[in-house]
Protein backbone atom coordinates (compact mmCIF):
# COMPACT_ATOMS: atom_id res chain seq x y z
CA UNK A 1 0.00 0.00 0.00
CA UNK A 2 1.36 3.57 -0.99
CA UNK A 3 1.92 6.42 1.42
CA UNK A 4 0.97 10.13 1.12
CA UNK A 5 3.57 11.95 2.76
CA UNK A 6 2.52 15.79 2.81
CA UNK A 7 5.82 18.07 3.09
CA UNK A 8 6.11 20.21 6.72
CA UNK A 9 9.62 21.35 6.82
CA UNK A 10 9.67 25.41 7.38
CA UNK A 11 11.51 26.12 4.01
CA UNK A 12 9.13 24.22 2.25
CA UNK A 13 6.37 25.71 3.31
CA UNK A 14 8.17 29.74 3.00
CA UNK A 15 9.13 28.69 -0.96
CA UNK A 16 5.58 27.81 -1.48
CA UNK A 17 4.11 30.85 -0.06
CA UNK A 18 6.25 32.89 -2.28
CA UNK A 19 4.95 31.21 -5.58
CA UNK A 20 1.76 31.81 -4.41
CA UNK A 21 1.84 35.22 -4.99
CA UNK A 22 0.40 37.17 -7.82
CA UNK A 23 3.26 39.40 -8.13
CA UNK A 24 6.05 36.75 -7.82
CA UNK A 25 7.98 37.01 -11.80
CA UNK A 26 8.35 34.56 -13.94
CA UNK A 27 12.30 34.11 -13.02
CA UNK A 28 11.60 33.75 -9.45
CA UNK A 29 8.69 31.57 -9.95
CA UNK A 30 11.30 28.92 -12.18
CA UNK A 31 13.58 29.48 -9.78
CA UNK A 32 11.43 28.75 -6.07
CA UNK A 33 9.93 26.21 -8.05
CA UNK A 34 13.13 23.98 -8.65
CA UNK A 35 14.08 24.87 -5.24
CA UNK A 36 10.94 23.08 -3.63
CA UNK A 37 11.27 20.11 -6.24
CA UNK A 38 14.68 19.73 -4.72
CA UNK A 39 13.79 19.76 -1.17
CA UNK A 40 10.45 17.60 -1.74
CA UNK A 41 12.84 14.62 -4.22
CA UNK A 42 15.39 14.83 -0.34
CA UNK A 43 11.97 13.78 1.64
CA UNK A 44 10.91 11.31 -1.17
CA UNK A 45 14.13 9.82 -1.82
CA UNK A 46 14.37 9.04 1.76
CA UNK A 47 13.43 5.10 1.48
CA UNK A 48 15.81 4.20 -1.50
CA UNK A 49 17.96 0.94 -0.48
CA UNK A 50 21.77 1.34 0.65
CA UNK A 51 24.68 -0.83 0.06
CA UNK A 52 28.15 -1.56 2.14
CA UNK A 53 30.69 -0.13 -0.26
CA UNK A 54 34.77 -0.84 0.85
CA UNK A 55 36.58 2.79 -0.56
CA UNK A 56 39.88 4.25 0.21
CA UNK A 57 40.48 7.12 2.01
CA UNK A 58 43.29 9.77 2.40
CA UNK A 59 43.59 8.12 5.84
CA UNK A 60 42.66 4.35 5.43
CA UNK A 61 40.04 1.79 4.18
CA UNK A 62 36.62 2.42 5.38
CA UNK A 63 33.28 1.09 4.55
CA UNK A 64 30.27 3.74 3.11
CA UNK A 65 27.33 3.30 2.20
CA UNK A 66 26.09 4.02 -1.57
CA UNK A 67 22.48 3.54 -3.09
CA UNK A 68 22.20 -0.07 -4.58
CA UNK A 69 20.85 -1.54 -7.06
CA UNK A 70 18.05 0.19 -9.28
CA UNK A 71 18.85 3.52 -10.81
CA UNK A 72 16.55 6.58 -11.04
CA UNK A 73 14.76 8.42 -13.21
CA UNK A 74 12.85 11.64 -13.38
CA UNK A 75 9.58 11.81 -15.77
CA UNK A 76 8.17 15.09 -15.47
CA UNK A 77 3.85 15.65 -17.18
CA UNK A 78 4.63 17.83 -19.97
CA UNK A 79 4.83 21.15 -19.64
CA UNK A 80 4.81 22.47 -16.19
CA UNK A 81 6.74 19.18 -15.35
CA UNK A 82 9.54 20.33 -16.26
CA UNK A 83 10.00 23.37 -14.00
CA UNK A 84 10.94 20.34 -11.48
CA UNK A 85 13.48 18.57 -12.98
CA UNK A 86 16.29 20.57 -12.38
CA UNK A 87 15.96 20.85 -8.67
CA UNK A 88 15.34 16.70 -8.68
CA UNK A 89 18.51 16.38 -10.76
CA UNK A 90 20.55 18.47 -8.41
CA UNK A 91 20.11 16.06 -5.74
CA UNK A 92 20.32 12.61 -7.97
CA UNK A 93 22.42 13.96 -10.83
CA UNK A 94 22.86 10.17 -12.38
CA UNK A 95 19.06 10.39 -12.61
CA UNK A 96 18.26 9.63 -16.47
CA UNK A 97 14.63 11.96 -17.89
CA UNK A 98 11.62 10.35 -19.11
CA UNK A 99 8.88 12.84 -20.96
CA UNK A 100 5.21 11.93 -20.70
CA UNK A 101 2.99 14.71 -22.84
CA UNK A 102 -0.77 14.06 -22.22
CA UNK A 103 -3.34 17.12 -23.25
CA UNK A 104 -7.56 17.05 -22.11
CA UNK A 105 -9.99 15.97 -24.83
CA UNK A 106 -12.12 18.62 -24.64
CA UNK A 107 -15.29 16.83 -24.99
CA UNK A 108 -14.44 13.49 -22.86
CA UNK A 109 -12.30 15.54 -20.86
CA UNK A 110 -9.58 12.56 -20.36
CA UNK A 111 -6.01 12.54 -20.85
CA UNK A 112 -4.57 11.87 -24.20
CA UNK A 113 -1.16 10.83 -25.03
CA UNK A 114 0.76 12.77 -27.65
CA UNK A 115 4.20 12.06 -26.45
CA UNK A 116 5.92 9.60 -24.42
CA UNK A 117 10.31 9.29 -24.62
CA UNK A 118 11.44 6.83 -22.14
CA UNK A 119 15.28 5.37 -21.46
CA UNK A 120 15.14 1.74 -22.83
CA UNK A 121 15.64 0.22 -19.34
CA UNK A 122 13.15 2.63 -17.82
CA UNK A 123 11.06 -1.00 -16.14
CA UNK A 124 14.11 -1.47 -14.55
CA UNK A 125 14.20 1.92 -12.53
CA UNK A 126 12.92 3.67 -9.42
CA UNK A 127 10.50 6.24 -11.44
CA UNK A 128 9.98 9.61 -9.94
CA UNK A 129 6.68 10.89 -11.98
CA UNK A 130 6.54 14.83 -11.48
CA UNK A 131 4.01 17.69 -12.16
CA UNK A 132 3.27 21.09 -9.98
CA UNK A 133 -0.12 20.66 -9.40
CA UNK A 134 -2.05 17.43 -8.55
CA UNK A 135 -5.73 19.40 -9.52
CA UNK A 136 -8.35 16.61 -10.82
CA UNK A 137 -5.34 13.46 -11.10
CA UNK A 138 -6.37 12.78 -14.40
CA UNK A 139 -3.30 13.34 -16.21
CA UNK A 140 -1.27 12.24 -12.93
CA UNK A 141 -3.17 8.82 -12.64
CA UNK A 142 -3.09 8.25 -16.79
CA UNK A 143 0.58 9.21 -16.60
CA UNK A 144 1.40 6.72 -14.20
CA UNK A 145 -0.99 4.33 -15.92
CA UNK A 146 1.87 4.54 -19.03
CA UNK A 147 4.49 3.52 -16.99
CA UNK A 148 3.21 0.59 -15.57
CA UNK A 149 1.81 -0.90 -18.60
CA UNK A 150 5.48 -0.45 -19.96
CA UNK A 151 6.40 -2.69 -16.86
CA UNK A 152 7.36 -0.57 -14.51
CA UNK A 153 6.54 -1.67 -10.86
CA UNK A 154 8.55 1.13 -8.79
CA UNK A 155 6.59 4.61 -8.97
CA UNK A 156 6.94 7.65 -6.69
CA UNK A 157 4.65 10.86 -7.62
CA UNK A 158 5.79 14.53 -6.62
CA UNK A 159 3.62 17.69 -6.70
CA UNK A 160 4.01 20.83 -5.03
CA UNK A 161 0.29 22.24 -4.89
CA UNK A 162 -2.69 19.50 -4.33
CA UNK A 163 -6.01 19.61 -4.31
CA UNK A 164 -8.02 16.75 -2.02
CA UNK A 165 -10.02 15.88 -4.67
CA UNK A 166 -6.58 14.82 -7.04
CA UNK A 167 -4.88 13.26 -4.05
CA UNK A 168 -8.31 11.09 -3.20
CA UNK A 169 -8.47 10.30 -7.27
CA UNK A 170 -4.95 9.35 -7.58
CA UNK A 171 -4.94 7.07 -4.29
CA UNK A 172 -8.31 5.28 -6.25
CA UNK A 173 -6.38 4.33 -9.13
CA UNK A 174 -2.78 3.73 -7.70
CA UNK A 175 -3.40 2.59 -4.30
CA UNK A 176 0.55 1.17 -4.61
CA UNK A 177 2.33 4.78 -5.36
CA UNK A 178 3.23 6.90 -2.93
CA UNK A 179 2.80 10.47 -3.19
CA UNK A 180 4.82 13.39 -1.98
CA UNK A 181 2.94 16.44 -1.68
CA UNK A 182 4.43 20.01 -1.08
CA UNK A 183 0.88 21.39 0.32
CA UNK A 184 -3.00 20.21 -0.04
CA UNK A 185 -5.13 23.32 -1.09
CA UNK A 186 -8.83 23.52 -0.02
CA UNK A 187 -10.93 22.03 -3.48
CA UNK A 188 -11.08 22.93 -6.57
CA UNK A 189 -13.30 25.90 -8.15
CA UNK A 190 -15.99 25.09 -10.97
CA UNK A 191 -13.14 25.57 -14.32
CA UNK A 192 -10.88 22.94 -12.51
CA UNK A 193 -8.14 25.04 -10.83
CA UNK A 194 -6.87 24.69 -7.48
CA UNK A 195 -8.31 26.93 -4.64
CA UNK A 196 -5.92 29.59 -3.26
CA UNK A 197 -3.28 27.84 -5.21
CA UNK A 198 -1.23 29.59 -7.56
CA UNK A 199 -2.70 30.07 -10.96
CA UNK A 200 -1.21 27.75 -14.40
CA UNK A 201 2.16 26.35 -13.24
CA UNK A 202 2.88 25.96 -16.93
CA UNK A 203 2.23 29.54 -17.72
CA UNK A 204 4.23 31.22 -14.73
CA UNK A 205 7.09 28.68 -15.20
CA UNK A 206 7.28 29.95 -18.67
CA UNK A 207 6.24 32.98 -18.84
CA UNK A 208 2.93 32.38 -20.98
CA UNK A 209 -0.69 33.08 -20.97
Amino acid sequence: MGKVVVMDHPLIKHKIGHIRREETGTNEFRKLISEIAMLICYEATRDLELQDVEINTPICKTTVQELKGRKLCVVPILRAGLGMVDGMLSMIPTAKVGHIGLYRDPETLKPVEYYCKMPSDISERDIFVVDPMLATGGSSAAAIQMLKDKGCRHIHFMCIIAAPEGVEALKEAHPDIDIFIGAVDEKLNEHGYIVPGLGDAGDRIFGTK
